[in-house]
């Protein structure tokens, strides 16, 4: 570890910091219905939309409504996305000639998209054409994330509201969160990523003649609007098969800055957008602080466990000062790569600029764990927000407990139906990660696709169904995923994970909006300072992380234990 290293990082959150308060205001009078400074240009577009597609913006919906048009508007965009990619060699700008994709592979790419997973089976540069990666992949990119920024609105207005029966329009809260915030932001991230070297092309390739005289082809395409909204929709789906490793996607250490950055910001901002629309900002930076003390926490061991190396290397005769540098990229060092990898686990982006089955043990352990947490440090956009408040109602539940009061959170009661909602919605990782990888850890043809033996393949199993599950989309590598098996279970976990948590939340919404706003009171537990914060990460490390620690025990840990014996599998 390095002073320069933790200056890195340390200006990193620094620049998020500042972003939060202003972009978070904006987006709570977007979500609001005020004027905002991109109303005098997209205003009368959001109106010739609602009224092209026959939509009643001022017609509001129950919890049952708005969630049912949130399933039906994904299950079009599930079938128009896979149309694409099976009819991929019939359709137009494909100028490298690509065929369509096998069922199982469309299948797994269309959920992966659809649920704001992006989970790769396949190289982007070599299987998708141009057609596909725009008008399937990247406007995927939008509307998930769009549809998650949706659902966290309609939660929020469930604090706000006494004693009604409607959350809003999910159509309305969608097609907003597209043109007022995705979009203008998508257009700026894209020029900047131009201005650093990314392509923006409807050119197939070029070939490009090496130093010793060999011919070499390099893929290119419109790669730059591609990567602006897959790191500001926490989407990851990177166009090229490495992802942010890329040079392409990622080549200057201002551009890996720009990458994290972008993923971060709309997430965080939003935290404050709930305080705002709730009328207490306090409480937004209480969920913002508990959210940072476990992310900065979990970028710092991945960069204390990296910069301290491989002992097996060092007794090998490699200097120990460089730490372990496998699966990084040298322009990007350690310092910046464990900020990577833990802020795109911590969130549900998925995109990587290393190899995380090339971190030690604990290096790699702390990616999969911040998944199993939730992935609401601070999560994808909207959802990491409405994952939080699932374990928000759950430490001030426990809270009630302790004292024997009726819990209260923002002037809700919380009671035993929002209580088993939200263990629904907890329950949902645990049993699709742990139960998918029992599974597969039995079935020799499931095992037959990990790339390496002992505790390691282990890992690269517990570490696929946890991001799938999670709506992350990152890979710890060495797994061979494009098989019947693992397309279609984990296509089937991204479902679970996405929706199945969706759903819970969306019932936990209807409840609190139908009860009674109470101010608080003497015995109200306070949920805006230090107290409420320490506890709140206490119920995710103990709801969120305990039941994985076996499993955990078993890959990385001993894994780890094994590195520091000098044993090698």
């Amino acid at each position: 570890m390095t002073t320069i290293g933790w200056l890195q990082i340390a200006l990193f959150f620094l620049a998020v910091l500042v972003t939060i308060k202003p972009l978070g205001l904006y987006m709570a009078r977007v979500f609001a219905g005020e004027r905002t400074a991109l109303s005098p240009v997209l205003g009368r577009l959001e109106t010739d939309l609602y009224r092209v597609s026959g939509i009643n913006p001022g017609k509001e919906q129950g919890w049952l409504a708005y969630t049912a048009s949130m399933l039906a508007f994904s299950i079009a965009g599930f079938v128009a996305l896979y149309a694409i990619l099976r009819l991929q060699a019939y359709l137009p700008l494909n100028p490298q000639g690509f065929a369509g994709m096998a069922p199982d592979l469309a299948f797994n790419t269309t959920v992966s998209f659809v649920t704001n997973t992006n989970w790769q089976n396949y190289g982007g540069e070599t299987t998708l054409s141009h057609f596909s990666q725009m008008a399937g992949l990247t406007v995927q990119n939008f509307l998930s994330a769009a549809t998650g920024i949706a659902l966290a609105m309609a939660l929020t207005r469930a604090f706000v509201r006494s004693k009604v029966a409607t959350l809003g329009n999910f159509w309305v809260d969608m097609t907003r969160a597209v043109l007022y915030v995705l979009l203008p932001m998508a257009i700026v991230v894209a020029l900047a990523f131009v201005a650093m070297g990314l392509p923006q092309t409807l050119d197939g390739a070029v070939t490009a003649t090496t130093l010793e005289g060999a011919s070499q082809t390099i893929s290119l395409g419109p790669v730059a609007s591609q990567e602006a909204i897959k790191q500001l929709g926490t989407n990851g789906g990177g166009f090229f098969n490495v992802n942010a490793a890329h040079p392409f996607e990622n080549p200057t250490t201002f551009s890996n800055y720009l990458n994290i950055f972008a993923m971060l910001s709309i997430s965080a901002a939003l935290v404050y957008t709930f305080g705002q629309l709730v009328g207490n900002r306090r409480q937004g930076w209480a969920i913002i602080s508990a959210m940072a003390i476990l992310l900065i926490s979990g970028v710092a061991v991945v960069y204390w466990a990296e910069a301290a190396g491989n002992p097996i290397l060092t007794a090998l005769g490699v200097d120990a000062s460089a730490g372990n540098m496998e699966g990084k990229e040298v322009r990007f060092g350690q310092a910046m790569t464990a900020l990577y990898a833990a802020v795109t686990t911590g969130l549900s982006d998925g995109g990587v600029n290393g190899m995380h089955g090339s971190f030690t043990g604990l290096g790699g352990l702390v990616p999969m764990f911040l998944m199993q947490l939730g992935e609401v440090l601070p999560g994808g956009v909207g959802s990491g927000l409405y994952g939080m408040l699932v374990f928000a109602l759950l430490s001030v539940f426990v809270s009630g407990l302790m004292v024997g009061r009726t819990p209260e959170f923002l002037g809700k009661k919380i009671e035993g139906r929002e209580m088993k909602y939200a263990m629904l919605a907890v329950l949902v990782l645990p049993l699709t990660i742990l139960g998918f990888t029992a599974v597969s850890a039995m079935l020799p043809f499931a095992v037959a696709s990990i790339g390496t033996a002992g505790p390691h393949g282990l890992s690269e199993i517990l570490y696929a169904y946890t991001s799938a599950a999670g709506n992350n989309g990152s890979a710890f590598g060495g797994l061979t995923g494009n098989t019947v098996w693992y397309n279609t279970t984990l296509g089937i976990a991204m479902l679970l994970g996405r929706f199945a948590y969706m759903i819970p939340v969306m019932a936990i919404a209807g409840s609190l909006a139908a009860k009674v706003k109470v101010p608080p009171s003497s015995g109200t537990f306070p949920t805006d300072g230090p107290l409420f914060v320490g506890l709140l990460i206490g119920i995710i490390l103990i709801l969120g992380g305990l039941q994985f620690f076996p499993a955990l025990a078993l890959g990385p840990i001993v894994e780890h234990l094994a590195m520091l014996a000098g044993q090698t599998f």
